[in-house]
């Protein structure tokens, strides 16, 4: 009988042992909940941090002859006219809803994108710059969800419109030896262009706009004005009388009269070879 008080004692240090042992396994575990909470508060910031655009501008460059891709910090030299694209790309919105502006500026103006030529709220759009000079391009994102707001802004795309230049030949030779078939005209930024050609009796032959004109390919600033050709035939040669005007995305205005040569039976070959009959 006096054995079972110890026995009772150590019994009952084994169950304090034993819920001692189950609420540290408790705690243990509140504290991974709280570690796995943290967590997914830090993901959650991730996500939230992330949300935002890569808008990009992207146009045909005569140039380079292939369509250019603009991102935010770049700059790109172009012709006019230039149709531009404008991509905002907005990525994670993770249910935030949102608003996008874009603003397109001259960086003449001291009042920058605060002074805006144009303001788009379309996440893609177009817009056509015409005139020579420097532009500025920024796209604002708002992103909205119940009281919380993110405020996105890209840093500056940058587009440069060169000057024009327009000049003129004095004749072509369409024979067919693929040397000056065309009559041809070097010109850069022109975002109008009205040509006209008329025989010597004031008979119009021929006429071409910028929207109808044909580029000479691997030559981007050469522009076809003329093939010497009437309803599918060459015409006679002599002397016909060139009417072009044009105007520059710098504000020149060209306004062209002059008289060219046609010459189909020359060749370039006789001319360096003193003359004399066909080559072939």
């Amino acid at each position: 009988m006096k054995k079972l008080p110890i026995m009772i004692v150590v019994f009952g240090c084994l169950l304090l042992a034993w819920a001692c042992s189950n609420d540290d396994d408790d705690n243990s575990g509140s504290t991974d909940a709280t570690e796995q909470t943290g967590s997914q508060d830090s993901n959650d910031s991730l996500v939230v941090e992330e949300t935002g655009a890569s808008p990009v501008v992207s146009f045909y460059s005569l140039d380079e002859e292939d369509t250019v891709e603009v991102t935010p910090g770049e700059s790109q030299t172009a012709q006019a006219p230039l149709l531009i694209t404008l991509k905002a790309n907005v990525g994670n919105p993770d249910g935030y809803n949102y608003v996008c502006e874009w603003r397109i500026w001259d960086t003449s103006n001291e009042n920058g994108e605060y002074s805006p030529l144009v303001k788009r709220y379309d996440e893609e759009t177009t817009y056509t710059l015409t005139k020579s000079g420097g532009y500025g391009i920024k796209l604002y994102v708002t992103f909205t969800m119940g009281t919380d707001t993110i405020e996105y802004e890209s840093e500056q795309i940058s587009v440069a419109i060169s000057e024009s230049k327009l000049t003129c030949p004095d004749g072509f030779s369409p024979n067919g030896d693929s040397i000056n078939d065309q009559f041809r005209i070097t010109a850069q930024s022109i975002v109008e262009l009205d040509a006209k050609f008329f025989n010597r009796w004031g008979t119009k032959l021929h006429s071409v706009t910028l929207e109808t004109i044909e580029r000479v390919e691997g030559e981007p600033d050469k522009l076809i004005l003329w093939d010497g050709k009437v309803k599918g035939k060459y015409v006679s040669d002599g002397l016909y009388l060139l009417y072009l005007k044009a105007l520059g995305s710098d504000g020149i205005k060209y306004d062209i009269k002059k008289s060219i040569s046609v010459l189909t039976g020359f060749h370039e070959n006789e001319e360096s070879e003193g003359g004399g009959g066909s080559t072939e």
